[in-house]
């Protein structure tokens, strides 16, 4: 368990000092919007489709490093799938962080994502990590009304 409390600790603060794709991609074809009033967490997320494949996700916001661990290391998962496997990694990322059963499988498709399964005991930092994700899902299907955490 040490070990997995010492992975957890490394990818976040990497993760948080570095943040991959962050910044707004020069054509975006879709971008969200989402706000966790609870810490005030800020992030857009923008798109660029080809088809109905993530050709580029990139990341703009303000957030507390939980937050901008989880908004970059989704960026990374999430390019070059199709909306249907975004939708997946989607479902199997929220139920990890929620607590609810996740196969082996599941676990084995999120990779380093694994790591957020212990923000599950924190309700408050389940909030955190899921607001890029649930705005990424917002920017995927159209939705144009801010994503809100409560």
């Amino acid at each position: 368990m040490s070990n997995l409390r010492e992975l957890y600790q490394e990818l976040i603060l990497d993760h948080n000092k570095n943040p991959r794709n962050f910044g707004r991609p020069p054509h975006p074809t879709h971008e969200a919007h989402g706000y966790n009033p609870l810490c005030g967490d800020r992030v857009t997320v923008y798109l660029s489709l080809d088809g109905d494949r993530v050709e580029d996700v990139r990341f703009e916001g303000k957030g507390c490093a939980i937050s901008t661990a989880s908004a970059s290391m989704m960026t990374q998962m999430l390019k070059g799938k199709t909306v249907a496997e975004c939708d997946a990694i989607f479902s199997n990322f929220h139920d990890l962080v929620t607590g609810k059963s996740c196969p082996v499988e599941s676990l084995n498709q999120l990779g380093k994502l694994a790591v957020f399964g212990g923000v599950r005991d924190f309700p408050a930092r389940v909030k955190c990590a899921t607001l890029a994700w649930h705005t990424v899902q917002a920017a995927l299907h159209g939705q144009t009304d801010p994503v809100s955490t409560e």
